[in-house]
């Protein structure tokens, strides 16, 4: 599913590719200091997935402190039902590698960019997630927490006289903390990694 979603990610950068090559690429100046956005991997959403749909939604609420200083905040909410600890490859969302059952999680995030050249961007992120554990069932069998911190290198690409921006990234998030997880599913989860390296990233928003 991930892989679908990246194929129409790509196609959409590569899509305006040349219109913003043309623009204005430093940082929003602070005349407008606010932005909203979302990212564009909601359009997992729209792809046939019985095996594990992703039932994800996003929206960014950031102030720009600085031309080159920006925090905002992240507003999600999303299903999984496979560690996400598992890399890239044959296992990656593979049968026989997914939970007994499901998770669904509300997550309440900070993250800042520091602009450092042109679009050129790093972030941080810290992310609570409130999760809730079901069976094969569907019944609620747990509550639990994560800490998730990620790291992100990215581009923002403006768009419309900076009235919209594109943000493709990459990023490393890892979980230092994490409570209560049924073991059941911890049996699954201590086979791999608490982290997940080359997470891809596609924001968007709207600047005023």
């Amino acid at each position: 599913m991930l892989k679908k979603i990246l194929g129409i990610a790509l196609a959409l950068v590569l899509a305006r590719n040349l219109h913003t090559n043309a623009q204005d690429t430093q940082p929003d100046s602070t005349d407008r200091k606010y932005f909203i956005g979302s990212t564009f991997l909601m359009l997992g959403n729209c792809i046939p997935n019985d095996r594990n749909p992703p039932h994800f939604i996003q929206l960014n609420v950031g102030y720009r402190i600085t031309p080159k200083d920006v925090v905002f905040l992240e507003l999600k909410k999303s299903r999984f039902a496979y560690p996400l600890g598992i890399p890239w490859g044959k296992s990656f969302d593979a049968p026989g590698e997914n939970y007994p059952g499901h998770v669904r999680q509300n997550v309440i995030g900070l993250a800042y960019n520091r602009f450092w050249w042109k679009g050129l961007y790093t972030a941080i992120h810290a992310m609570n997630a409130f999760q809730r554990y079901y069976n094969e069932q569907d019944q609620k069998i747990a509550n639990g927490f994560t800490l998730f911190m990620t790291y992100r290198l990215g581009y923002q690409l403006q768009l419309f006289k900076n009235r919209f921006f594109i943000e493709p990234s990459v990023g490393l998030t890892h979980w230092p903390i994490k409570t209560n997880t049924p073991p059941s599913f911890k049996a699954k989860e201590n086979k791999w990694p608490a982290y997940f390296g080359f997470e891809p990233g596609l924001h968007f928003g709207f600047n005023f």
